[in-house]
């Protein structure tokens, strides 16, 4: 079974003091036990399933929401603080207690439930009972207070060997990194004088070319002027052939030396002559055939 201690103050009495525990077996809305006391009586009653029910139907709830809200006034006191209102309303031999529960509004408030109490015949043993409640539930406290106090230690000195290791493995990436660094600067280094080397070697092969080039032309320059200089001095040796073999005088000129006296056959030499002259270019010799 399931209890719970909570303190409330009365609406007609903020200043007295009433201690109320609920207790359940499964589920506050299977029913509930009530037990009240100001510390000289107490009050003791039920509330059944079936009350439960009729209360959430009397205000056209859903039970499950209904039960909630009763979680709220009866059980969580703290999280509910101010929103809901007690009421309790005694005889005069204080034998029969009527206690009552509402949810507070703006503008007004609205019965959650009602529970007629009968009075206990010991209070003294039902404040030591609330009193060993009280220590019990202290002592619980106090024992998981010192576990999740522990457990705040060794998670603290987890957080410490993870924060060391943390630190060491930054420290060995900082290292990793200078020393890549460093590697890498010797292989961009490597690669600038390769690359440097390469465009020197490219530059002195396009300066060869060109040189190779050059001397092609020149060669083949040299080899068309040799062959125009051949073909013209071939056209000039067959001119100064023919020309010479035009100034041989034939057989029978020369058997008639006795024309030679005549005056128009003196003139015919020179006139010859003077035409071979000028068929000679200028700055060429005369070639003997």
């Amino acid at each position: 079974m399931e209890k719970i201690l909570n303190r409330i103050h009365l609406v007609s009495d903020p200043e007295a003091t009433y201690f109320l525990q609920v207790s359940w077996e499964k589920d506050l809305g299977t029913g509930f036990g009530i037990l009240l006391s100001d510390g000289q009586f107490s009050w003791a009653g039920t509330v059944s399933e079936a009350e439960i029910s009729r209360e959430a139907a009397d205000m056209e709830m859903n039970k499950e929401k209904y039960v909630e809200e009763l979680k709220k006034a009866l059980v969580t006191r703290e999280e509910s603080a101010g929103k809901y209102n007690y009421l309790i309303s005694r005889d005069q031999e204080n034998v029969v207690c009527q206690f009552s529960y509402e949810r507070s509004l703006k503008d007004g408030s609205f019965r959650l439930g009602s529970v007629k109490l009968q009075e206990v015949p010991s209070p003294a043993k039902v404040v030591k009972e609330l009193i060993g409640y009280c220590l019990d539930s202290l002592g619980k406290l106090q024992a998981k207070n010192e576990h999740l106090q522990r457990e705040n230690e060794r998670l603290f000195s987890n957080w410490s060997d993870a924060e060391k290791r943390l630190e060491k493995c930054v420290e060995a990436k900082e290292k990793l990194e200078a020393d890549l660094y460093n590697r890498f600067i010797l292989v961009l280094n490597e690669k600038k004088a390769k690359i440097r080397n390469l465009q020197k070697l490219l530059n002195e092969a396009k300066e060869s070319a060109a040189d190779a080039k050059c001397t092609r032309d020149d060669i083949t320059t040299t080899q068309m002027v040799i062959k125009r200089e051949n073909d013209y001095d071939a056209s000039t040796d067959e001119e100064s052939e023919s020309l010479t073999q035009a100034s041989l005088p034939s057989a029978p000129e020369r058997r008639d030396s006795s024309l030679l006296g005549s005056p128009g056959v003196a003139d015919t030499a020179p006139r010859r002559k003077r035409r071979q002259r000028t068929a000679k270019p200028t700055g060429t010799g005369p070639k003997v055939a």
